[in-house]
């Protein structure tokens, strides 16, 4: 949907994590809500820079995917209704940036932005939950919302162009077994979490049923699907 915004999901497994990083579209954030209303186009997001690096690089684009904390407040009394620090144990939260995966007005606020810069933005009803509201959230009809941001990291997005070629070693524009299997130890290391021997076998087994659509034992560039925006 085009329209969400942040709701704590229950937690996934180290293969649901690493199925979403590598391949699959991330869902961290969801709600059913769509933002409506005729004044759309007249409305627009108020961006506030409260703090921004000197070395301000790189900054977001669509398809990036992002790690950041925010506190969501209704701009008629200031409540809090959400808060990232209080969820999943404080970790930051992290989610492609442009593709709905939040509200609308929150895609919006948060291109152009870099690791360590923190934003306060105002996002009008249309971009938000429009004249249905979110009740499930406390946000009621027409709502105003404001979001304090802090951006954290800005990566490559799981099926940006680029992310492909990391994995595609040998540039034959189709994935392996071999280089995914790559991938994932190198991924693994990086985060540093103590995982059972069998979670790479079933991982790299659970890519390949999910996305190897012909069976001839590759990932095409079409089977992997990067985002609209990229080209291979």
């Amino acid at each position: 949907t085009a329209g969400t915004v942040p709701r704590q999901r229950p937690p996934r497994s180290d293969m649901g994590r690493a199925l979403s990083l590598l391949l699959l579209p991330l869902a961290l954030l969801a709600a059913p809500a769509r933002a409506e209303g005729d004044t759309a186009a007249a409305e627009e997001v108020r961006i506030e820079v409260l703090h921004l690096p000197e070395a301000c690089s790189p900054k977001s684009k669509k398809g990036d995917l992002l790690n950041a904390h925010y506190d969501g407040f209704l701009a008629s009394d200031g409540s809090k209704f959400y808060c990232s620090r209080t969820q999943n144990e404080g970790h930051p939260k992290w989610f492609v940036l442009g593709v709905g995966q939040v509200i609308k007005g929150l895609d919006i606020a948060m291109m152009n932005m870099c690791p360590g810069e923190k934003r306060k933005v105002t996002i009008p009803p249309s971009l938000a939950y429009g004249q249905q509201g979110y009740a499930q959230g406390k946000i009621p009809p027409n709502a105003t919302l404001i979001f304090e941001i802090e951006l954290y990291a800005v990566n490559k997005g799981p099926r940006s162009v680029e992310a492909f070629n990391q994995i595609d070693k040998d540039r034959d524009k189709k994935l392996s077994e071999l280089e995914i299997s790559q991938y994932l130890k190198e991924e693994f290391a990086r985060d540093g979490k103590n995982r059972h021997p069998s979670a790479h076998d079933e991982i790299l087994a659970d890519i390949f049923k999910k996305n190897d659509h012909d069976g001839d034992g590759f990932i095409s560039a079409k089977e992997y699907n990067v985002y609209q925006h990229d080209e291979l």
